[in-house]
C-alpha cells in the first residue's frame, strides 16, 4: 500500500504521535486526513478535515462514520494511560473504554467502507502488551487486550482484503511518558516507521529503537507461530459473517 491519493482517518490527532502522524501522511501525499479529536482542532493544510470524535462515544463514532464515507486507512491512535496498581476498578475500566473497546467500535462503524477499498486498519498498541510495566497495569492489560483483538481481526478479515496491523510502541517524547527519565524516540521518528510498517504491509510494525530491538525475536518466535497456526481455525462463513 502506498498512501498517495488515499483518505486517512487518525484518532487522537490533536497532539503527540497523532499529530506526527497527520504531518507525515500529508507528507506521503494522502488525499484527505480526517483529524479525529475530542477538542477543537485547526490545521493550516487544507486537506486535513477536522472530526469531533470522543472514541468512547457511540453517537460521535455513528456520526463520524456518516461524515467520513470512503476510507482508506483507519487509524486507533487515541489512548489513555494512568498510573495505578489495579486496586481501582475504574481506573482499569477507563483504560479498557478507550484503549480497547473505542478502537473495536470505530472499527466495527468504518469495516463496510474498509471493505470496499480493501484499505488497512492500524492499531497503536505497544510493547507493554507483549511483557507488562506494573506501574501502569491498567493500561498494559488494556494493551495486551488490543492486540489480542488486533490479530483476530487480522484473521477474520483477511479474506475481505484488509490488512490488520499493531504498532508496537517503545517509549516516545509524549506527554505519556514525561516523567520517564530513558531514551526515547520522537513523535516524528516514530510516525515515519509507523506509515513505513504500513506501506511495507507489516503485520507487527516496530516503528523505533527499542521495539526494533525485539523485532526478529518475536517475528521468528514461538507466540507468532502459534497466532499463524489458529489463523486455519476460521471457517469461511465465519469470516464472512464477521466482514458482512
Amino acid at each position: 500500500m502506498q498512501l498517495t491519493g488515499k483518505t486517512i482517518l487518525i484518532t487522537g490527532a490533536n497532539r503527540g504521535i497523532g499529530r506526527a502522524l497527520v504531518d507525515e501522511a500529508l507528507r506521503r501525499g494522502a488525499k484527505r486526513v480526517y483529524a479525529g479529536t475530542r477538542a477543537a482542532f485547526a490545521h493550516g493544510d487544507p486537506r486535513v478535515s477536522p472530526l469531533t470524535l470522543d472514541v468512547t462515544s457511540v453517537d460521535d463514532i455513528r456520526r463520524a462514520a456518516s461524515e467520513v464515507g470512503d476510507l482508506d486507512v483507519l487509524v486507533n491512535n487515541a489512548g489513555v494511560a494512568i498510573y495505578d496498581d489495579l486496586l481501582q476498578n475504574d481506573t482499569v475500566d477507563a483504560h479498557l473504554a478507550v484503549n480497547l473497546f473505542g478502537p473495536l467500535n470505530l472499527t466495527r462503524a468504518f469495516l463496510p467502507a474498509l471493505k470496499r477499498s480493501r484499505g488497512a486498519i492500524v492499531n497503536n498498541v505497544s510493547v507493554v502488551a507483549l511483557a507488562p510495566l506494573p506501574i501502569v497495569s491498567g493500561y498494559s492489560i488494556s494493551k495486551a487486550a488490543m492486540l489480542s483483538m488486533t490479530q483476530s481481526l487480522r484473521a477474520m478479515l483477511a479474506g475481505d482484503g484488509v490488512r490488520v496491523h499493531a504498532v508496537l510502541l517503545g517509549p516516545v517524547d509524549t506527554d505519556m511518558n514525561r516523567g520517564f527519565d530513558i531514551p526515547k524516540a520522537t513523535t516524528q521518528a516514530a510516525a515515519i516507521g509507523i506509515l513505513d510498517g504500513v506501506e511495507g504491509e507489516e503485520e507487527e510494525i516496530f516503528p523505533d529503537p527499542l521495539s526494533q530491538s525485539i523485532a526478529d525475536g518475536w517475528r521468528n518466535g514461538v507466540a507468532k507461530a502459534l497466532e499463524r497456526q489458529q489463523r486455519g481455525f476460521i471457517p469461511q462463513p465465519v469470516r464472512s459473517a464477521v466482514s458482512a
